[in-house]
C-alpha cells in the first residue's frame, strides 16, 4: 500500500466501519444484529480490497481477524489527588483501579483519559502531564497474553 493511500478519508471510514462491526459482534446477542455486523465487516473489507487491489480474502484475514473489542490496546488512567487521597473507581469485576480504560479507535490518549474519567467517576478533568507509561511486554505476563495483546498503559496526573 502506498503512502498516499494512508491519508485518504475512505481508509479512515473503512477502519471505523470495521471497528463498529467488531464492537457490535463482541457485545451483541441478537442473531439478526450479528448478521448485520458481519455484513458491515464484510463491506469494510471490500472497501479496502477495492481501493488497494489486495484480494478480499487476504484483507479479511488481516483486517477482520481480531476478536473482542476493537481497539489499539492502549489503556489510559487518571491519577486524581485530593489532599492525601487518590481517587479509585470500582470495576465491573469488583476490583478497584484508577479511572480509565481502553482507547477507542482514532481517539487520542488525552481525550480518552478525559472521556473515561467522566464516564467512570463523573468528573471533568484536564490531564496535566504523563506520570508513567507501562508496557505489558516488559513484565512477567504469560507468553500467550504477550503474543496476542500488546497493552500499553499511560497514566496522567
Amino acid at each position: 500500500m502506498n503512502e498516499q493511500l494512508l491519508h485518504e478519508p475512505w481508509l479512515t471510514w473503512a477502519m471505523q466501519i470495521q471497528a463498529i462491526a467488531q464492537n457490535g459482534l463482541t457485545y451483541c446477542k441478537n442473531v439478526y444484529d450479528i448478521e448485520r455486523y458481519e455484513q458491515l465487516r464484510d463491506i469494510a473489507a471490500k472497501m479496502l480490497s477495492y481501493k488497494t487491489a489486495i484480494p478480499k480474502d487476504k484483507v479479511k484475514q488481516l483486517f477482520c481477524h481480531e476478536q473482542g473489542y476493537q481497539t489499539p490496546k492502549i489503556d489510559t488512567r487518571a491519577a486524581i489527588f485530593k489532599d492525601d487521597k487518590i481517587l479509585l473507581v470500582q470495576e465491573s469485576n469488583g476490583l478497584w483501579s484508577l479511572p480509565g480504560g481502553w482507547c477507542d479507535v482514532l481517539e487520542s490518549i488525552n481525550s480518552n483519559t478525559i472521556k473515561e474519567t467522566r464516564e467512570e467517576a463523573g468528573l471533568d478533568v484536564v490531564p496535566q502531564f504523563i506520570i508513567a507509561i507501562h508496557d505489558q511486554h516488559k513484565r512477567n505476563y504469560p507468553i500467550s497474553s504477550r503474543i496476542f495483546l500488546h497493552k500499553i498503559e499511560i497514566y496522567f496526573a
